[in-house]
C-alpha cells in the first residue's frame, strides 16, 4: 500500500513517526500509534521508515 501513498504522504508519515519517538515513545509503541493514525499496516509503516533513513527525508 505504501506504494500507492504519494511521496509527500510517506513523508508526513515519517515526520510523525520521528517526532512521536523524538518525544519519548518507545519505538514500537510509536509504530502501533502511528500506523493507526494514519491507516497503514505496522509493515507498510516500516517500508516508509525505511525509505525515509535511506533518503534522509526531513526531519533528519
Amino acid at each position: 500500500m505504501s506504494e500507492q501513498l504519494s511521496e509527500p504522504r510517506r513523508q508526513e508519515i515519517f515526520l510523525a513517526l520521528v517526532d512521536a519517538q523524538d518525544h519519548e515513545m518507545p519505538v514500537a509503541e510509536s509504530r502501533t500509534v502511528i500506523a493507526g493514525r494514519f491507516g497503514i499496516t505496522e509493515g507498510e509503516l516500516r517500508q516508509i521508515e525505511r525509505e525515509g533513513l535511506e533518503n534522509n527525508w526531513p526531519p533528519l
